[in-house]
Order: C-alpha cells, then sequence, then structure tokens
C-alpha cells in the first residue's frame, strides 16, 4: 500500500518466511548489552556535551548547597537556643573572677552568712569600705561590676536549693543586681541570627536555581535529541528497503519511534540529573554526618538501612504478585476482545453461559493478583513513612543523650533530622533512576539499531530519467530472477514477458504464485537477483525509483484514507486537478450519489476510521487512482471489495481509465479480465501459459481449469 501522507510504499506482499520481531518494548525490558548500548546513546549525545556537562555539575553543586545547609541551620538553632537560655558561661566567668579576689576562708564567712541571714530572715550586711577590701570591680562582656554587685550575686546565689529548677533560678536572677542581669539574662543575638538566617535563604535560593537551570537544560536537550531521532527515524524508513519490513511488524516500527524515542527523552530530562544529584547527595551526607558527630551518623544510617531492609524483603516478596496481574490482565482482555469480536457466533450457539463463566473465573483471578499486588504496593509508603520517623526518634533519643553530656549542642540534633531526610530520599531515587536507565539501555539499542539498518542502494551516480509525458509504454521482462531472503527457493524464476505500448496485461495464477511480488520488482520496491526490466529500452536499474515511481499509478486491494474531506482524498499530493475532474471521476465508479448524500458532499470530512464501507473505501482509492494521469496502471485486485453490480460499474470505468495506457491488472476473479490484451497465468514463480481469454480457454490447460473453477456448482 502507497502511504502518500508519509511517502512510505508498502505493497501487498507475496510468500515469505516468518515474520519477527516484538510489537513494542515492554517495562523493565533489558538491554543485549547494557553498557553498550549506554556508550551508544552517550556518544550520541556528544553534541550536546556543554548542556549536559553544565546540568550535571548544576544539579552536583546544587547536592552540595543541600548538603551544607543542615550544619548552618545547626548554628542558627544554636544561637537561638542561646537567647532562651541563662548565660551560663558569663555566670561561670563572674563566679571565676570573684573567687579568684576571694581567699576560700573569706568565700567561706560570706556563704555562712548568707545562709545564716537567710534562715533567720535577717539581713546581714557588710559596710562598704569592707566590700571594697574583699571585692574589687570586675569587667564581664564589656559591662563593669561593683563590689556591691558582686556581694548581692553571691549573696542571692548562695540562696539557692541544692536542686533549684529553672524557675528558682530565674527568679534569683531577677532578685540580681542591673549589672548582673545584663550579662546572665537570656539574650538573642538578633543580627546575628539575622546574618545566619540570610546564608541559609541564599544557600536554599542558590539551590533551588542550579536545580530549576539544570532541569531546564536537560528539557532542553532531551527535546532536542528526540526531535533529532524522530527524523533521521523518518528519514530512515524512506530508505530502507521492503525487506526489513517483511522481517518486521509495523507495531514494532511505530513502538520504535514513539515508545522508545519517548523513553530515551524522558529518562535524559529526569532521570540522568536526577541519578547525579542523589548519588551525589547521598555519598555527601554521608560524610557530613561523620564529620559533625560519627555517633549521631551511625545511628542514622543504621535506623535508616533497618527500614530499607524491610523494605527490599518486602518488595521481592511483592514482584510476582504484580508480574501475575500483568499476565492475568492480558488473558482477560484477550477473553473479552475473543467473545465480543465473534458476539454473533456466540449468540448463535447459546455459548454466553460459559463465555460468562470463563469471564467470572479470569476476572476472579485478575482481581485476586489485583488485591494482593496492591496490598503490597500499599505497604510501601508507610514503610517510607516508618523509615523516616524511626530515624527521627533514633536521632532524637541519642541525641538528647548526647546533649546531655554536652558532647552535642542541641542545634546538631536539628541538623541530624534534616540529614536523615537527606539520606533516606536519593535512595528511592537512586533504584528508581536506575531502573530508568534499564529501560533506556534498551529502548536506545531498539532505536539505534533501527538507525543502522542497512539502506537500499544509493541514487546519487543514477543520472537518467524519464518524461511521463513522453513515455511510450513499453515494458520488457528479460530472465527476472528473485528470491525473498527468508526464503530457501526463488519466488520468481526466469521470468521473460514483453508489454506493448497501450496493452491490458492481466497476471493470474494461484496464491503465492508471484503475481504482486513482479509488480513490486516493477516498481522497483525491490532489486532483481538477475535478469533485467526495462521501460521503453531503459533498464530500471538506471532510473531513480522516485522516477519510475511517479511513471505508475497503482491502485491497490488494501485501501487508505487520511484525515480530510473526501475531495481531498482524491486528489491527495494534486495541485492542477479542479471540482468538475473530481466530480466526473466520482460519477464514472459510481461514487457522486453516495458522496450528495454527506453533510458537506465533497467537503465532508472522512478518515479510515469513518463508517464507511469497505467497498466505498475501494472505490474512494480508484478514484485517486483514476484522476492521476501516468502512464502506466497497476490494479491489484481492486475489485475485490465491491458487489458484482459496482464492479460491472467500475469495470467500465477502468476499461476507459486504461485507454493509451499500458496497464497490469492482477486479479482472481478471471471474469474481470476476459478483455484483456494480454494473459500471463504464473505458477511457481514463472509463466506456464498465456494469450487472451478465449486463447488460453481453447487450450483447455491451467487457465482453463482456474477459469471453470469459479463457476462450478
Amino acid at each position: 500500500m502507497h502511504n502518500e501522507k508519509s511517502g512510505i510504499t508498502t505493497p501487498r506482499r507475496g510468500p515469505r518466511g516468518p515474520m519477527g520481531g516484538p510489537g513494542g518494548m515492554g517495562p523493565g525490558e533489558k538491554a543485549k548489552d547494557f553498557k553498550v548500548a549506554l556508550k551508544r546513546l552517550f556518544s550520541e549525545l556528544r553534541g550536546y556535551k556543554i548542556i549536559i556537562a553544565t546540568a550535571l555539575i548544576l544539579a552536583i553543586v546544587g547536592s552540595i548547597l543541600s548538603i551544607s545547609a543542615p550544619n548552618i541551620l545547626s548554628d542558627l538553632t544554636d544561637e537561638i537556643s542561646k537567647g532562651l537560655v541563662v548565660n551560663k558561661d558569663n555566670m561561670q566567668e563572674i563566679s571565676n573572677k570573684i573567687k579568684a579576689n576571694l581567699s576560700e576562708e573569706k568565700m567561706a564567712e560570706i556563704i555562712s552568712n548568707g545562709e545564716e541571714s537567710s534562715q533567720t530572715n535577717i539581713n546581714v550586711s557588710i559596710p562598704d569600705s569592707m566590700k571594697d577590701i574583699l571585692f574589687t570591680e570586675i569587667e564581664v562582656d564589656g559591662t563593669k561590676i561593683s563590689a556591691d554587685d558582686q556581694y548581692k550575686f553571691i549573696s542571692i546565689m548562695s540562696t539557692l536549693s541544692e536542686n533549684a529548677d529553672a524557675n528558682e533560678i530565674y527568679s534569683k536572677i531577677d532578685q540580681m543586681p542591673e549589672s548582673i542581669q545584663d550579662v546572665v539574662k537570656p539574650f538573642m543575638n538578633i543580627d546575628r541570627i539575622k546574618q545566619i538566617a540570610l546564608i541559609l535563604v541564599i544557600i536554599y535560593l542558590c539551590s533551588a536555581l542550579c536545580t530549576y537551570i539544570q532541569s531546564i537544560s536537560m528539557t532542553v536537550v532531551a527535546n532536542k535529541f528526540a526531535r533529532n531521532l524522530r527524523s533521521r527515524i523518518s528519514k530512515k524508513i524512506n530508505k530502507l528497503p521492503l525487506k526489513y519490513f517483511d522481517r518486521h511488524q509495523t507495531g514494532d516500527v511505530l513502538s520504535r519511534v514513539t515508545n522508545d524515542v519517548d523513553t530515551i527523552a524522558q529518562t535524559m530530562n529526569q532521570s540522568l540529573a536526577t541519578l547525579v544529584s542523589s548519588v551525589t547527595l547521598f555519598l555527601g551526607t554521608i560524610v557530613m554526618m561523620f564529620v559533625t558527630n560519627w555517633i549521631m551518623a551511625i545511628t542514622a544510617i543504621l535506623a535508616s538501612l533497618i527500614g530499607f531492609i524491610g523494605m527490599m524483603l518486602i518488595l521481592k516478596r511483592s514482584q510476582k504478585y504484580f508480574v501475575a496481574r500483568q499476565v492475568e490482565l492480558g488473558n482477560l482482555n484477550g477473553h473479552i476482545e475473543e467473545i465480543y469480536s465473534g458476539l454473533n457466533v456466540v449468540k448463535a450457539y447459546n455459548g454466553r453461559k460459559k463465555a460468562d463463566e470463563e469471564f467470572d473465573k479470569l476476572n476472579k483471578k485478575v482481581a485476586d493478583s489485583n488485591r494482593k499486588s496492591q496490598f503490597f504496593s500499599g505497604l510501601m509508603q508507610p514503610i517510607m513513612q516508618f523509615i523516616g520517623n524511626f530515624g527521627y526518634v533514633a536521632v532524637c533519643i541519642v541525641g538528647a543523650l548526647l546533649t546531655t553530656n554536652d558532647v552535642i549542642s542541641f542545634g546538631v540534633i536539628v541538623a541530624f533530622i534534616t540529614y536523615v531526610r537527606l539520606f533516606t530520599s536519593p535512595l528511592a531515587q537512586i533504584a528508581q533512576a536506575m531502573t530508568s536507565l534499564q529501560s533506556t539501555a534498551a529502548a536506545s539499542e531498539r532505536v539505534f539499531e533501527f538507525v543502522d539498518e542497512e539502506e537500499m542502494e544509493s541514487q546519487e551516480n543514477i543520472k537518467k530519467s524519464l518524461d511521463k509525458n513522453k513515455v511510450k509504454g513499453k515494458i520488457e521482462f528479460k530472465n527476472v530472477v528473485f528470491q525473498y531472503d527468508n526464503n530457501d527457493k526463488p519466488t520468481i524464476k526466469n521470468f521473460t514477458a514483453v508489454a506493448k505500448p497501450g496493452q491490458k496485461i492481466a497476471i493470474v495464477g494461484p496464491t503465492g504464485a508471484g503475481k504482486t511480488t513482479m509488480v513490486n520488482l516493477l516498481m522497483k520496491f525491490y532489486d532483481i537477483n538477475s535478469g533485467e526490466i526495462k521501460i521503453d529500452g531503459v533498464s530500471t536499474k538506471e532510473l531513480t525509483r522516485e522516477n519510475i515511481h511517479d511513471l505508475f499509478t497503482m491502485v491497490l486491494q488494501d485501501t487508505w484514507l487520511f484525515n480530510g474531506t473526501i475531495k481531498e482524498n482524491i486528489v491527495y499530493n494534486r495541485t492542477d486537478i479542479t471540482d468538475e475532474q473530481v466530480e466526473e471521476v466520482c460519477k464514472e465508479v459510481g461514487l457522486h450519489h453516495f458522496i450528495k448524500t454527506l453533510p458537506n458532499g465533497y467537503n465532508s470530512k472522512i478518515s479510515d476510521n469513518d463508517s464507511v464501507s469497505a467497498g466505498q473505501r475501494q472505490l474512494l482509492t480508484i478514484a485517486r487512482g483514476m484522476i492521476d494521469n501516468a502512464p502506466f496502471l497497476i490494479l491489484d485486485e481492486a475489485t475485490s471489495n465491491v458487489d458484482t453490480r459496482t464492479e460491472e460499474l467500475v469495470q467500465k470505468a477502468m476499461d476507459k481509465l486504461t485507454e493509451g495506457k499500458t496497464s497490469f491488472i492482477i486479479a482472481h476473479r478471471l471474469s474481470t479480465i476476459k478483455n484483456a490484451d494480454l494473459i500471463l497465468v504464473m505458477k511457481d514463480g514463472n509463466i506456464i501459459e498465456q494469450g487472451n481469454h478465449e486463447e488460453l480457454i481453447n487450450k483447455q490447460g491451467f487457465y482453463a481449469d482456474l477459469y471453470n473453477s469459479q463457476f462450478e456448482l
């Protein structure tokens, strides 16, 4: 079938070996050679290496910035916490400086007096002159503390109970002199907090900016690379010999163009940078955790790994249920398609009960496997939450113990809570990215396998050309031999025949005789193994395929309509056709009445999926062929889908169409070629009889038997 929309010609084929190739790449399919496939993919990306390298560097930078943020967040937390508690350092400094000025005996006396005054509620005071001797002025954080204030500090602090709580301590501080309160009361360094917060905001903004730019860069690369691949595939399709399509299913080729290219683009857009950033984040987080505190690092890692080990065990067990779900779903869909495609037969034989029982059985299997797979699938999210929460709890417990022993600050606990999140998240992303890379390797392998396929011979050196307006119409076949790649024996054996200008040549014979193969060789869809085909004395080997195709009009058994109006379908790829010519052709083939019944007549939209009968589609393709003014005409079972009355009408139109043209007609209905000038009877790839209808009937040979068998009761 000649697909004019894409410029691809796919004629109905003769016998050949089995067709191979899968219908498309399924999920989880692995490449034959993972390393080689990825190496080829990256080599194809050479033109984008600067953008890709920039994107990957930005992904790494973004991850490093994210890793550095928790430690700064720890500093911010510690700075804020300082403003929420008493300044113990300053209190200790005051005590140390006072102690340095006093002997132990003087200190004991003052403390003893303070305790007695506290117990008896009697205020014991020391003369100012004595205070100046006992105490000397000290300075803490730029604040000067007098001898009197020092005495009051010692007196008040000595009244604290042995197990004083925070409320009692703050109550005593409120009683202290102003100079003491200035240096020991909770104080937030707002300027320092603002500075750290600003640094943290800048880091997060820079990290987000790096991630955004790398995401945009990879999106641009993915789209450009996918567009380039599709363009290469589109050009490649038109350069491939038909023998390639003999070995591969149409669905397989379409899958390479669509699914496989999309898989490559999607992985490049999402998984490549994610993999790099996740690995950086994972390794960087481990390093930073050990740098910060090795005990907390081991705690966080062990807590997370325990959860991941449990998740992997569940995934391993659940995999069989996911496989079973796909298998059972395929069985159910196959049963449904089978029953509905033959619904009339099922009803006619009262097979509904049996069909329903089979459906119920298959449906139960699907539901059962679905329930089990969804159960395990539903466990993933709670497990991930558990891993995170378990890690937080472990970090908080161990962190609290270390904080009470002054090993770490409270800010370190906050930092490690963030590290737990940064540690667990990349593991899932790395696993997903590796799975995507497996699929991408398989997809790229299939795409580049297609791109690397052997092309048809180059036509650059072919200079000869035939003008279709000057061609006389003589075609000669000289000792033509042709064998399909998958066949053990030649399909065409030493075929020799001559078609004179204006003759109507009919080619008949049993299925597999080589009738359509001869037409394909004539159109240069295949290259002959030996022999020669000449058009007006010029060998087809000396003419380009495009030039040969321009000389022929083909009407095939396989109909093809595209989305558009009826008129557009008929005059497709032609600009010099008038409305009157279109109507005239449609009247000749009996389409005019049908078209007039449509809402918009010749401007009615139609496609291959519309509710147009097979016969009407055939008539439309015949009309398309009739309107093309080419010197040669090929009709390959062109009337096979029309009724007897329409066939008679079309036959008259064909007779008019073939006037002055050299025509080749392939037909199984021998009644349609009785008026042919020459009938070639083929069997096993060669001509066994030739002549007109009357001559062949009188011979009482193979043709006569074939003709008479169509009218036997």
